[in-house]
């Protein structure tokens, strides 16, 4: 009887510490359930649906997607084909260049690292005011802007260029600014991570063999620093497929001069609040949802394989 009542105590200790771990978790199993998951359902729902905010969504299967492939030709001649551009450019450049920045400041001291890092991290978080207060000026059509003033002045132009304006630079402007805003919370974790690689593992590894910085960054830090590695190129895939806003503010319209600039965030705002054709925005956001998805994938998979090629050559050695 005895053994019984122990087990009976040792089994409701058991559930008393399950229930408490549930009810801390609750909160933000709670919060994921109604910021991310219902959201995600609805969306899913109203994609299927004829729906423009006012009437009760009306059931029409497939027909949005079907559409939006074989109907919508601004979505697959201009839309598609200038998201695609901008993320294989920018998401790529900026993140390898997030690392590069951080590997680099990583090898100074402490007092200039930290300027430095607010520096580099400061335009993502003035990206907005920035692209005012700064971008337009510096690309303003007329001969005041800065570029234009000063192509004028070296006798390179006559007339000033409409870059906000012009589908030959419009599209490449919002990828300029995109790399130059994107040092951000990917950014900082990454620094983070090449400064709490253990320096024994380099002294190890240079005992090993590796003689160069170039083998050390393969061979060493970018293994050692692998979640952070993921989290910037989940960072870095998110916000450049969510960066389309970009061409909208330069130009100031939506949808841009000649679908110059259009990206999916555009036509999805285009047709969600400025036609009010709901049902067929929420369907194209369930194709960009879809695009982050494979996307995200693919990251981790080529960084996993990453990560098995190296150890295999570190056994080797």
């Amino acid at each position: 009887m005895g053994m019984v009542e122990a087990q009976k105590k040792h089994s409701l200790k058991i559930s008393k510490r399950n229930r408490s771990h549930i009810l801390l978790i609750l909160p933000y199993i709670t919060g994921f359930a109604v910021f991310i998951i219902v959201p995600i359902a609805v969306a899913i729902y109203l994609s299927f649906t004829n729906f423009d905010t006012v009437n009760t969504p009306k059931w029409i299967g497939l027909s949005n997607f079907i559409n939006l492939i074989s109907q919508d030709s601004v979505f697959m001649q201009y839309v598609l084909p200038n998201t695609l551009k901008f993320v294989l450019i920018a998401g790529p450049v900026g993140y390898f260049l997030g690392f590069i920045l951080a590997w680099m400041l990583a090898q100074i001291p402490k007092a200039p690292r930290t300027i430095l890092a607010l520096i580099i991290y400061s335009p993502s978080m003035v990206a907005g005011s920035a692209m005012n207060v700064i971008w337009k000026t510096i690309f303003s059509g007329d001969a005041t802007g800065i570029v234009n003033y000063i192509l004028i002045k070296l006798n390179w132009i006559a007339q000033p260029i409409q870059f906000l304006q012009s589908p030959d630079y419009l599209l490449w402007l919002s990828i300029g600014i995109t790399i130059w805003s994107s040092m951000g919370i990917g950014f900082l974790a990454m620094l983070a991570g090449v400064l709490n690689v253990d320096s024994e593992i380099y002294e190890a590894a240079y005992i090993d063999g590796i003689k160069t910085r170039f083998q050390e960054i393969i061979h060493v830090t970018i293994p050692s620093m692998k979640p952070q590695m993921l989290f910037g190129a989940v960072m870095a895939v998110t916000s450049t497929f969510n960066a389309g806003s970009i061409g909208v503010d330069l130009s100031g319209a939506n949808p841009t001069p000649r679908y110059a600039a259009q990206m999916i965030v555009n036509h999805i705002e285009d047709y969600g609040f400025i036609r009010y054709e709901m049902g067929y925005a929420t369907a194209i956001a369930v194709v960009l949802l879809i695009m982050v998805y494979l996307t995200s994938k693919f990251v981790f998979k080529i960084l996993e394989e990453k990560k098995t090629f190296v150890r295999s050559a570190e056994a080797k050695k």
